[in-house]
């Protein structure tokens, strides 16, 4: 391992032990990045438990960045998880998204569903928000990405108690409230209805908008509500007393993404009422695949089952990462979401 490796293995081994004491339990590594055509090393870790403003956080946040070493905080959101990277003095992304494709290899690499950078603001928000899927691709934005942003700014800008920011994302603008309990309610905006402009090429059945579509998929018809939360998504109810914990994402899924109806691909959620303000749903991500949660989704699937006549404007929606709060008011007609974030663990990867 070089001199710039180790000593950032040791820098990260000496923060966590010396906040090894304390509860609850938090990680730090230090990996080699294997990028390119890099012959593979061997990872060096060290784990340990500390506090959100531990010695180990601090270590992240007072560090520079040596000539080949990128450090990262990870967080996740009901299991959805995201390495964070602090890009604030640069327009620029700090990896590819060949290089954060390798970073989201859960075998050979850090581990996430997409890599996110807290980039400089722009048309006149506080700060930019970019995401690069584990496959490489770049969504639009991601709400439970948004809320580990906000937390994310929260530490690094040490801020305590509620604050609110505006983030520039791919959707547009984004305003996320980290609220006195911790949670993060974000205004997603408006939800998108227009079949062109989610996108797909179903043609509109209800008010301009794509309600209970039939879709074709492998031989079996399907019935849909699509809906942008400025990234598309394909919401089903499926037929009479679907069990979503049945179904075999895995092969169903893929065929949804990259249905011909869709020319952006689509995030797609299958979804089971409880009762008309509970809601339970399993999630295809477009370039991400089967994940624990996924916040834009959610939101989509009120606005669907709001509009099919299934549920108030108001619900919990169960994904299989834990609950978020999606309520879609009809006053200014956007979409409000509130969950958790919480960091996971600190490290630095060598490239």
């Amino acid at each position: 391992m070089s001199p710039d490796a180790t000593a950032a293995a040791t820098s990260f081994a000496a923060a966590a032990a010396a906040a090894a004491p304390t509860a609850p339990s938090r990680g730090c590594v230090s990996l080699p990045f294997r990028g390119g055509s890099r012959a593979p090393r061997r990872a060096v870790a060290s784990m340990a438990v500390s506090t959100p403003r531990s010695a180990a956080a601090a270590s992240f946040l007072e560090r520079r960045e040596s000539e080949r070493a990128l450090h990262f905080v990870k967080y996740q959101g009901l299991g959805n998880d995201f390495i964070m990277v602090d890009n604030r003095d640069s327009s620029e992304p700090k990896v590819t998204p060949e290089e954060a494709s390798k970073l989201c290899d859960r075998n050979f690499g850090i581990g996430a569903d997409g890599v996110i950078f807290v980039m400089p603001g722009s048309n006149g928000a506080d700060y930019t928000m970019r995401i690069f899927n584990s496959d490489g691709s770049e969504p639009e934005m991601c709400g439970n990405g948004v809320r580990c942003f906000a937390r994310f700014i929260a530490e690094l800008e040490n801020l305590q108690g509620t604050h609110s920011f505006t983030i520039h994302t791919g959707a547009g603008l984004i305003i996320p409230e980290i609220q006195s309990d911790g949670q993060v309610k974000v205004d997603m905006g408006e939800p998108i209805l227009s079949g062109p402009d989610i996108p797909t090429k179903l043609l509109a059945t209800k008010n301009k908008a794509v309600v209970q579509a039939e879709l074709e998929v492998e031989g079996l018809t399907w019935h849909v509500t699509c809906v942008s939360m400025g990234n598309p998504h394909c919401v089903t109810f499926g037929a009479k007393d679907l069990k979503v914990d049945d179904l075999k994402l895995s092969e169903i899924g893929p065929k949804f993404e990259h249905h011909e109806m869709f020319p952006a691909r689509t995030n797609t959620e299958f979804v089971q009422v409880l009762s008309r303000s509970h809601l339970k749903m399993q999630v295809w991500e477009r370039g991400a695949g089967a994940t624990l949660a996924c916040g834009t989704g959610a939101c989509a699937v009120v606005v669907a089952a709001v509009l099919e006549g299934r549920a108030e404007r108001k619900c919990v929606v169960d994904l299989p990462g834990g609950p978020l709060e999606i309520e879609w008011r009809e006053d200014d007609n956007h979409v409000y979401m509130t969950g958790p974030a919480e960091a996971v663990f600190y490290g630095s990867v060598v490239h």
